[in-house]
């Protein structure tokens, strides 16, 4: 072969080598192949990993979930796996039980200690703060439907809607994408608009007593001109939400990432 040719070739193929390396490294969800990052054993700290600037913006959302391809700041993907002898039926209990999340705690990397995360939330019967409802029980949460609740956290001024569909239910796997209806602000800054927080989680019976877990979020700021904050900030919050439904002590040390 012509060594110019060659050179080409060779070129080409440490490119292509790069390009996949790049893919290989990106969030994968639990969706027929194995996740990255993997699933972490049960009573061990859930593997975390975040993604900004041209890694977030380059990954593309996989079939299994309704996202569609969008310009993010940030990703940040948390796998682990917990133990709980009861059936689907009482983790939807307890992603139903809205008003449960009040109270919540994270590790705040900006005051270096445990704070409330989650000041308020309640359910509600449609996307309006006015519908105020009891908790959702297991049996509303079923594949295809989807469900409001209003939550207001340490950050932000004011209750935001959230709507949650439920992608795939069954007893041995729930599959659930979540996203705010109203804008995310903090006093009179819009930091997202709507749809700018996308979360997915998966939670699936890994064997008798045991259950794995995997959650993606996805953000987007309002203005290119916002900070994008803090990778610490978005991955104490995912631990969070990760302990809530695992029944652990939302404030157990160690945090997530200091």
């Amino acid at each position: 072969m012509n060594p110019r040719r060659w050179l080409i070739c060779l070129a080409l193929l440490l490119c292509a080598a790069a390009v996949q390396a790049q893919a290989d490294d990106l969030p994968r969800l639990p969706c027929g192949a194995a996740p990255w990052p993997a699933f972490a054993e049960p009573g061990v700290a859930p593997n975390v990993r975040a993604w900004t600037g041209k890694a977030a913006r380059a990954w593309q959302p996989p079939a299994c979930s309704t996202w569609q391809p969008a310009d993010a700041d940030m990703l940040v993907a948390l796998s682990g796996s917990f133990r709980f002898d009861g059936e689907i039926d009482g983790l939807l209990a307890r992603i139903g039980a809205i008003s449960a999340k009040k109270g919540v705690r994270y590790w705040s990397a900006t005051e270096k200690s445990w704070q409330a995360l989650v000041t308020d939330a309640f359910a509600l019967s449609g996307p309006e703060l006015g519908l105020r409802r009891a908790d959702f029980k297991p049996a509303e949460l079923g594949k295809g439907q989807s469900f409001h609740y209003a939550q207001n956290d340490n950050r932000t001024a004011g209750h935001c809607i959230y709507r949650e569909r439920v992608l795939a239910q069954d007893r041995e796997r729930v599959m659930i994408e979540s996203e705010n209806l109203t804008p995310v602000k903090k006093m009179m800054v819009t930091l997202f608009s709507p749809g700018d927080m996308q979360s997915l989680y998966v939670i699936e019976r890994r064997a008798p007593g045991v259950w794995n877990f995997y959650s993606l979020t996805r953000t987007r700021m309002a203005s290119p001109l916002l900070p994008t904050g803090g990778e610490a900030s978005y991955i104490n919050r995912s631990a969070a939400f990760f302990r809530h439904v695992a029944g652990i002590p939302t404030d157990q040390e160690p945090p997530a990432a200091r």
